[in-house]
C-alpha cells in the first residue's frame, strides 16, 4: 500500500473525502464520481476489501501497526473523516440550496457529471462493440433507475440500517447517486433530519449498514475492475450518461405526495424545456444562468483532473 508522505497529502485527501462527502449529499451525484476523476478510487476499493479476515489473522500475529498498513488505515481515516465532515456540515446547505436554487444547483452538477463522462471514457483505451454495448447498458440502467418513482417511507430503526447497505453501494459506483437510491427508498429526508437534529442513534444504525455494504460491494468491484477492466470502465461511463436524466434542471411536475411532516413533494417529474418551464411555471428559467453554471462545473472537473495528473 502507498502511504501519505506529508501534511500535504492527508490534506489534499481530506479534501478529495470532502469532495466526496459533497457530492454524496446530493441526490443525483455520486461520490464515486469524485474519487474516480481525482485518481483514488482504485485505492479506495483496494482498501475497503482488505478489511477481512486476513487482516484479523495479521492483527494477532504481528500486531496493529502492520495490520494498519496492510490495510491502508491512515488512508481510510483520512478520507472518510473528510467524508464525514463535509456530508454532516453541509447537509443544511444543500437542503437549503435545493430548496430555494435547484435550477442552479442541478444546472452546475449537470456540467459537473457531463465532464466526468469525458474522464472516465477517456479510461476506456478502445471503444470497439463490447465496451459500446456495455456504456449503453450503463446508460440504461442508470436512466431507468433515475425514471423511478420515489417512495416515502415511514422507517422502523432497521430500516436505517437497510438504507445504508443498500445506497453505499450507489455511493461508491460513479453515476449511480446514493442519495438518490436514499429517495427511491424514501429514506432521503429521514437520513438528512437524523444529521441535522443530531440523532446519533439512527445515524450509528445507517452507518454501521454503509460499512457492511461497503465490504460486501467494494469486493465486487474490485473483482470487476481486476477481471473485466475496459468492460468496467466503459459500464461506469454509461452510469454517468444514464444519470444526467435525473440532472436536468428543468422539469415538469407530474404529480406529487405528501411526506410524513405534511410538506408536498414533487412525485414523478419529466425534463422539458426552458422555455416550456417559463409556460407552466410562469418562472424565469434562468437558461443563461444555468449553461454558465453547467459549464463552470465541466471546468471544474477538467480542472480536477488536470492538478492529479501533475500530482
Amino acid at each position: 500500500m502507498s502511504q501519505l508522505q506529508s501534511k500535504r497529502d492527508f490534506l489534499f485527501l481530506f479534501l478529495k473525502g470532502a469532495g466526496m462527502g459533497a457530492a454524496d449529499v446530493v441526490p443525483g451525484v455520486s461520490g464515486g464520481t469524485i474519487a474516480f476523476i481525482t485518481g483514488i478510487y482504485t485505492r479506495l476499493l483496494n482498501a475497503i476489501k482488505s478489511v477481512n479476515l486476513d487482516a484479523l489473522l495479521l492483527l494477532k500475529k504481528e500486531g496493529v501497526k502492520a495490520t494498519w498498513r496492510y490495510i491502508d488505515g491512515t488512508f481510510l481515516v483520512t478520507l472518510f473523516a473528510g467524508l464525514l465532515t463535509s456530508a454532516a456540515s453541509l447537509a443544511k446547505l444543500i437542503t437549503y440550496l435545493l430548496e430555494h436554487h435547484k435550477l442552479l444547483v442541478w444546472a452546475f452538477f449537470f456540467g459537473l457529471i457531463i465532464a466526468s463522462f469525458i474522464y472516465v471514457a477517456k479510461q476506456v483505451r478502445a471503444w470497439n462493440l463490447k465496451t459500446v454495448a456495455c456504456c449503453i447498458l450503463g446508460a440504461l440502467i442508470a436512466y431507468t433507475i433515475t425514471s423511478m418513482t420515489p417512495a416515502e417511507a415511514n422507517p422502523s430503526w432497521w430500516f436505517y440500517f437497510v438504507a445504508g447497505s443498500i445506497a453505499i453501494c450507489a455511493m461508491i459506483l460513479p453515476g449511480i447517486s446514493g442519495s438518490f437510491i436514499l429517495l427511491l427508498l424514501g429514506m432521503y429526508g429521514h437520513v438528512l433530519t437524523a444529521v441535522t437534529e443530531k440523532q446519533f442513534t439512527l445515524i450509528a444504525l445507517f452507518l454501521m449498514g454503509c460499512v457492511v455494504g461497503l465490504m460486501v460491494f467494494s469486493r465486487f468491484l474490485a473483482w470487476l475492475l481486476n477481471r473485466f477492466e475496459q468492460l468496467t470502465f466503459a459500464l461506469l461511463a454509461g452510469f454517468l450518461v444514464g444519470s444526467l436524466n435525473l440532472l436536468w434542471p428543468w422539469k415538469q411536475v407530474l404529480t406529487t405526495y405528501t411526506n410524513s411532516k405534511g410538506i408536498e413533494k414533487p412525485l414523478m417529474q419529466q425534463n422539458i424545456s426552458p422555455a416550456e418551464f417559463a409556460t407552466l411555471n410562469g418562472q424565469d428559467p434562468m437558461t443563461l444562468f444555468c449553461i454558465a453554471l453547467a459549464i463552470a462545473g465541466l471546468v471544474l472537473i477538467l480542472a480536477i483532473e488536470k492538478l492529479t495528473a501533475e500530482k
